[in-house]
């Protein structure tokens, strides 16, 4: 197929290993992230400048800089001020944001030529994936082995979860690694345990919105884990959330059921009892509100019981043409 690209002037470079290694395993709103940092690696930017920019919050785009230094394809640091020149108070210490792919150690991986469980782990990690591994491959399981200390049979495990999930890229593998280990996973135990929770889980909220024919996407996974272990609710609530998308929207939408859940973690709910009581709070507002306002044709209709609807609706049917399925 003969492509030819519209813009004719200036460039900006991005490395094959990132589109090759790391973007398809990326949620499409990090790697806008990536590309603008990319842009303007020579210049210092904030958060808040990237924020603006790409149309994002400050959150995502915090979330999106914390999932690429995790990966080892940024390096955020701050820049050096001369001591003898200060700068104005708002322009100290701005954070100097330069993606670097970085290579890995080909020593850690000749350190480990004598160590057999190491051995013993890249033959059974290569069977399972079905090839033979680069040094980038085999200098990916050193780090996780070596300098992250996470054992021979751990590791094992994590190959054979990723492999029967359907992921054989090393860079998935990685990711998934390095999220175990921030989550303190010492065992096989541990990490089966939470990674039969989190199946089940998955699967209550695809089948609450319908979608039994296909696994969460890598995106939609990342939704899924926010609301059972950053905002640690429990099932049922995040299936009502699921529930009132569904009646909201009558589409299968995570950005809608993640802005409920947004605002329900801002409020501090914690169980169905606290979403009822927030209900009822809601509802007693707009009972007052209805009070003072004279009573005609226009005003004589029923009102929903919620007022989530109307928060985000409008913006979610935006939303749902474009949203990504996988």
């Amino acid at each position: 197929m003969d492509m030819i690209c519209s813009f004719r002037t200036e460039a900006t470079l991005v490395a094959n290993e990132f589109i090759d290694g790391y973007m398809a395993a990326a949620n499409g709103e990090y790697v806008k992230v990536y590309l603008y940092l990319l842009r303007h690696q020579q210049e210092a930017v904030d958060v808040g400048r990237i924020a603006d920019a790409l149309n994002h919050t400050e959150a995502d785009v915090k979330r999106a800089l914390a999932y690429w230094e995790k990966l080892g394809a940024l390096r955020i640091g701050k820049d050096r001020q001369e001591p003898e020149s200060p700068q104005p108070k708002e322009e100290q210490r701005k954070p100097q944001i330069n993606p670097a792919l970085e290579d890995g150690g080909q020593e850690r991986i000749d350190r480990l030529a004598e160590d057999e469980d190491f051995a013993q782990l890249l033959y059974i990690a290569q069977k399972y994936m079905k090839k033979a591994f680069t040094s980038r491959e085999c200098q990916v399981f050193a780090y996780l082995y070596d300098g992250l200390h996470m054992t021979a049979e751990l590791l094992e495990y994590l190959v054979e979860y990723c492999v029967q999930s359907g992921h054989t890229s090393i860079r998935y593998i990685e990711t998934v690694g390095l999220d175990w280990h921030e989550k303190g996973f010492r065992t096989v135990e541990a990490a089966r345990d939470y990674a039969s929770t989190f199946t089940k889980s998955s699967f209550a909220v695809m089948r609450c919105f319908g979608l039994t024919d296909r696994k969460p996407g890598d995106g939609e996974k990342q939704m899924i884990e926010k609301w059972f272990s950053s905002y640690g609710f429990s099932q049922e609530v995040v299936l009502e959330a699921c529930n009132r998308t569904m009646e909201a929207t009558h589409t299968p939408s995570f950005r809608y059921a993640d802005k409920i859940l947004e605002e329900w973690k801002k409020a501090g709910v914690k169980t169905v009892r606290d979403i009822e009581l927030l209900d009822e709070k809601r509802q007693g507002r707009k009972n007052r509100r209805a009070t003072k306002k004279p009573v005609n044709q226009f005003h004589n209709f029923q009102q929903r019981d919620t007022d989530y609807d109307a928060m985000v609706l409008d913006q979610v049917k935006s939303w749902i043409s474009t949203e990504p399925v996988h």
